[in-house]
């Protein structure tokens, strides 16, 4: 019998469909939680020695190894010498490809003038200092540096720092450091986990305070951002994270290979990753699972594929105005149209963190190197949520300047709202001013 069970859906009532849909519960347990806040505490309070005592015990590094939690500028001349040139040259072309799209990003100057005499203004401001967190367990992520540091220095950030966990070595993984140093990033700290969120918000003998993180990680990590940004001294934080998840929408004319791939491509990020298929033809919901069982032995990560796999849902809708209502409903990280015309379909999709249109361009093109950013919502955020941009990195600052003429004219309706609210200071404030202007000078 296959893992992988196919649903009809118009034989499901309302419970068992928002049952289909869910998302495996947050793994932020109160345990969980107190002890991201244990962490952040002992951080905040010790500083270094906090930081290397989790270092040591979490990532398994030898005190030694971490003597100095900076990247020393021979590292990062190791790490490129332990890459081949065509690693080198495929990291090169995925930052081209990122700085290109987010470079087209940029605000206009925006000044109006809304009446006579008063003008509003938006200029844009870049954040001070940024930390970024790229996660290095069970594989080392370049991909995520170049996803965060990009738009950074774009945006022009003064100060950009990156934190990634050290291997038993006590070293960071080769590529991230190439990774970083390509994208203009010279402060890099090894250092990972909560400890590392914490470092990142308060700052340490050694790793300098940020004003917003960003960046994935596992459970502990999310709570620890979480608890930060709600601080006014710690961190703000850049979206709120859950487990990966990829929504197929295919129908009769899609490759089940294709579609399989895909969802096997999801699954295989973490034990609770989702992958959910809707398509219109039961032909391909059974090829589906079919090419899911015959390509499954192949791949080299059984031991999270075989807790994922079990979550991969395969749903058999009417048609497709009908598959794109379940996407909508579920708001995936990823949505792939694997659909004839899949451009006809854009238009109806409503909640989405990235789309990939037709059966070529699959979801890891966008994961590396087809310039959009790959830091999306997940859990549903996508409702409400867009994916990373250059925006993030900036701050919008409004302006307002008003002549003699503009408050004159203008003022009046200020004092009338004002006295609806009750608020006599600010109509005051108003009212003062329209004397003035009577007042010979």
């Amino acid at each position: 019998m296959s893992a992988v069970a196919i649903h009809d859906w118009a034989r499901l009532d309302a419970a068992t469909r928002a049952q289909l849909l869910a998302r495996p519960r947050a793994a932020q347990s109160p345990a969980l939680l107190a002890d991201a806040k244990a962490i952040i505490e002992a951080v905040r309070t010790e500083g270094d020695a906090a930081v290397r005592r989790f270092t040591a015990r979490f990532d398994r590094v030898a005190p030694e190894q971490i003597a100095n939690l900076r990247v020393a500028t021979g590292e990062f001349a190791a790490a490129r010498a332990a890459l081949a040139p065509g690693d080198i040259a495929a990291i090169e072309r995925a930052i081209r490809h990122v700085e290109a799209f987010h470079v087209a990003q940029r605000l206009a100057p925006l000044t109006i003038e809304t009446t006579r005499g008063v003008r509003c203004e938006r200029v844009v401001r870049p954040i001070a200092s940024v930390g970024l967190y790229v996660p290095s367990g069970s594989a080392p992520l370049p991909s995520a540096v170049v996803m965060l540091a990009v738009p950074a220095r774009l945006a022009n950030c003064r100060q950009r720092v990156l934190c990634t966990a050290p291997g038993p070595d006590g070293r960071a993984a080769a590529a991230v450091l190439v990774a970083a140093e390509l994208c203009g990033i010279d402060t890099v700290f090894k250092v990972g986990g909560a400890q590392a969120i914490a470092a990142l918000a308060y700052g340490t003998e050694s790793v300098p305070k940020v004003d917003k993180i960003f960046g994935p990680g596992n459970a502990w990590v999310t709570a620890a951002k979480q608890v930060v940004a709600a601080d006014p001294a710690g961190a703000s934080l850049d979206l709120p994270a859950g487990p990966s998840e990829v929504l197929v929408v295919a129908d009769d004319g899609a490759r089940a290979d294709f579609v399989a791939s895909d969802l096997l491509a999801q699954a295989e990020h973490d034990p609770v990753a989702q992958s959910i298929l809707v398509t219109d033809s039961a032909t391909l919901a059974a090829a589906t699972v079919a090419e899911i069982e015959r390509q499954l032995p192949s791949l080299s990560r059984q031991a999270i594929l075989a807790e994922s796999v079990r979550a991969i849902r395969v749903i058999v809708v009417e048609d497709l105005a009908t598959a794109l209502a379940v996407s909508n409903a579920y708001a995936p990280e990823h949505l792939i149209l694997q659909v004839r015309a899949p451009r006809r379909w854009l238009d109806a999709v409503e909640s989405a963190g990235s789309v990939f249109l037709g059966p070529w361009s699959p979801e890891p093109i966008g994961d590396y190197c087809s310039g959009a950013n790959h830091v999306l919502p997940t859990y549903g955020y996508a409702r409400a949520l867009s994916g990373l941009s250059l925006l993030d990195f900036e701050k919008r600052i409004t302006v307002q300047e008003l002549g003699e003429e503009g408050l004159g004219d203008l003022g009046p309706t200020a004092v009338t709202l004002a006295r609806l609210e009750g608020l006599d200071a600010h109509a005051a404030a108003v009212e003062l001013r329209l004397a003035a202007l009577g007042s010979p000078r």
